[in-house]
């Protein structure tokens, strides 16, 4: 089997990882998230400098924990879309610098497709068809897996994605950037059924009743802003924020289930698998597990390392497309952002 070499770069988390057999042999990452934390949110031009200062050292440290020579290395992959441009324009420049230095095949992968593929990390056997719920940051979809490399979107968000939502409702809390971590941990103290809150249902036109498969989230966090306001006026010095994580993440993790399981039915399917950084969250594990269950669906989440961002899913991406004799050219550009039905663009049969 190929060995690729793998390079993450898209938004807030330098990454370098070697991948062979769908088995991680180094993955290395280094965060963002005290640089972004004091701004409540990803700011690009800082990101792409801290990729720059960080780039270098991951792939020494990649290589050292490896232990492997780079006449070892088969390919070389890197995420080119979608992403911050200034961002993947690093970890694009580096993974082709290497690709020209060593003598090895270029991958340019879709950041998407790496988290499809980090279930794939957890559970090896995994085969398509499936669908794949994809909850980020900045995406929230449902996407058939028909085979490799080729996937049909179903439903999406139509404002805010998942992940967004927590950061937001967190900022409204005063709680720590990211959201998604610190509302877990206080869900876990709290009432989900404190406060009814609305799961945001997508209108079709002409009053013919609500998307199945869309999400909207813009709706809860305004929801989620006058509770808190009203609450404040009522006693001002007493938030009962375990109760509103709670009651919060309930809403999301019911929303995210709903759709999935009948996007899963509707499609004649018999697997989910779940990626995006939100696949880590508990609330969601625990009831998307359950209803699978009372269905007879099976569902996969990747381990919680491979959940965010990281270069082991982009190099177990690109160790699919290796084996299928795709490469791309080393004029391949960067994109803030590209259809995954479009995922064709990037390669061309060797």
């Amino acid at each position: 089997m190929p060995t690729i070499l793998a390079v993450e770069s898209s938004c807030d988390e330098t990454s370098v990882a070697i991948v062979t057999n769908r088995n991680v042999i180094a993955n290395v990452v280094a965060s963002q998230i005290k640089l972004h934390e004091q701004y409540g949110g990803v700011v690009p031009e800082l990101a792409s400098r801290r990729h720059l200062e960080m780039i270098n050292p991951c792939i020494d440290q990649a290589m050292t924990e490896s232990g492997l020579s780079w006449s070892d290395i088969d390919a070389i992959a890197s995420t080119v879309t979608p992403g911050l441009v200034g961002s993947l324009i690093v970890g694009v420049t580096a993974a082709k610098t290497l690709a020209m230095v060593h003598n090895k095949p270029f991958l340019g992968i879709h950041h998407l497709e790496g988290h499809i593929y980090a279930s794939y990390l957890g559970e090896p056997s995994l085969k398509p068809p499936f669908l794949c719920l994809l909850v980020s940051g900045g995406h929230t979809s449902l996407i058939h897996v028909i085979k490799s490399g080729v996937y049909k979107t179903i439903g999406s968000t139509r404002d805010d994605a998942a992940g967004e939502a927590f950061d937001k409702v967190a900022r409204l809390l005063n709680l720590s950037y990211p959201g998604g971590p610190i509302i877990d941990k206080l869900a876990k103290e709290g009432n989900p059924h404190a406060f009814k809150l609305p799961e945001g249902k997508v209108s079709l036109p002409n009053n013919q009743g609500y998307h199945p498969y869309d999400s909207s989230f813009s709706g809860l966090k305004t929801a989620m802003l006058r509770l808190i306001q009203g609450l404040q006026k009522e006693n001002p010095d007493s938030l009962p924020v375990a109760d509103l994580c709670a009651s919060f993440q309930y809403t999301v993790a019911q929303a995210l289930t709903k759709r999935a399981i009948r996007a899963c039915l509707d499609l004649n399917l018999d697997t989910i698998a779940v990626g995006g950084g939100v696949a880590a969250n508990s609330a969601l594990r625990n009831t998307l597990q359950a209803e699978a269950q009372n269905h007879n669906l099976q569902v996969f989440f990747p381990p919680l390392k491979y959940c965010t961002d990281n270069g082991a899913m982009i190099a177990c991406a690109g160790e699919e497309h290796f084996i299928n004799k795709m490469r791309s050219p080393l004029s391949l550009g960067v994109s803030s952002r590209m259809n995954l039905e479009n995922i064709e663009q990037l390669y061309s049969v060797n």
